[in-house]
């Protein structure tokens, strides 16, 4: 029983009643990606975490790991309107956001009509988004940042809820573009796909081999989402985890009261917004476990998920095989 005061009050009884409600419906698109996603627990986990902080998250992960599948279970099981593009280098911005086409009707007058982008969804997954140029990656900012692209000097809202998972491939770098850090500083989380286990391997051939496959389907709707989102930013947080939030990510930053394994091996640190990122994530996470506040280890198991592509390594550390990861775990060995 903690002792901590808290951030925003406690929650009144219908409050705690509709957050249980939330919880329980959570627990259900749980199982039902279980039933197509094997062995990616976390990564499902986190993939949901990002939505219902209402944020983005980049898939990092070799081939053949699940990548596209996460997305599309994710849009059939939470019912939302989900479409993919293939991020290629001859991909155009309008190809992502829409363009303005000339119409002529019978009378002969001419105007110029808007055709909406596969942007215009409710989830979009950006597949292999290093691929295609800067100019096509930037694209996406404004739509990720303010839920809106311009066209022609003129804004076009996107829908709600608006999500973008992005894929990535970190094998294969031949022919792609690293992400400029202010379009990686609009992904709430950077999640990464790690191989399965034998056992779960073994589950994944044999489901996916035979005659029959499972299909997955839909337990949320898009109004649903857009309650759970609310909840979120309604649950209490206790100050304790606030400072955790806050030490973590101002200890990140190579300033002079950095801590050395920060200053020596790290070029620039995580910004305002992964506070903002980190806060919002933990309270989804304490969601999605059942309960109605955040503790130490949502703290914990989230802090490389936001921080990772938000720092970056001198030249040194790297010729010393310095990892990011390594820096993070350090840090956050310091928080308990």
């Amino acid at each position: 029983m903690t002792t901590d005061s808290f951030t925003a009050p406690h929650p009144g009884h219908d409050q705690a009643a509709s957050a249980d409600q939330v919880a329980t419906l959570l627990k259900s698109v749980q199982q039902e990606i279980s039933g197509t996603i094997f062995g990616q627990r976390d990564v499902v986990d986190q993939a949901l975490i990002s939505i219902l902080s209402g944020g983005h998250a980049l898939l990092v992960g070799a081939p053949g790991l699940g990548k596209t599948l996460l997305v599309t279970t994710l849009g059939t099981v939470l019912g939302l309107d989900a479409r993919r593009v293939q991020f290629t280098p001859d991909l155009m911005p309008s190809d992502i956001t829409g363009s303005e086409i000339l119409d002529e009707d019978t009378a002969g007058h001419r105007s110029f009509r808007f055709v909406p982008g596969p942007a215009f969804c409710q989830l979009l997954m950006a597949d292999e988004i290093n691929r295609a140029s800067p100019r096509t990656q930037s694209a996406l900012l404004q739509a990720m940042q303010e839920h809106c692209v311009t066209v022609a000097g003129r804004d076009h809202k996107l829908p709600a809820p608006f999500h973008v998972l992005a894929t990535q491939n970190p094998i294969e770098q031949e022919g792609t573009y690293p992400l400029p850090e202010a379009q990686l500083d609009r992904f709430m989380l950077q999640i990464r796909l790690p191989f399965p286990s034998l056992q779960d391997e073994r589950a994944m051939l044999l489901a996916t081999t035979g005659t029959q496959q499972n299909v997955p389907r839909q337990v949320m709707t898009a109004a649903d989402l857009l309650h759970a989102q609310k909840i979120v930013r309604t649950l209490p947080i206790g100050d304790r985890i606030v400072d955790a939030i806050l030490k973590l990510v101002r200890s990140a930053r190579p300033e002079a009261e950095a801590p050395a394994v920060v200053t020596e091996n790290i070029a620039w640190g995580p910004g305002p917004r992964a506070a903002q990122c980190l806060m919002l994530a933990t309270r989804a996470r304490a969601l999605l476990d059942g309960r109605l506040s955040p503790d130490l280890e949502d703290v914990i198991a989230l802090a490389e998920p936001v921080l990772a592509h938000r720092m970056a390594l001198t030249f040194t550390a790297r010729t010393r095989s310095v990892s990011i990861s390594a820096v993070i775990h350090e840090l956050v060995s310091k928080l308990s």
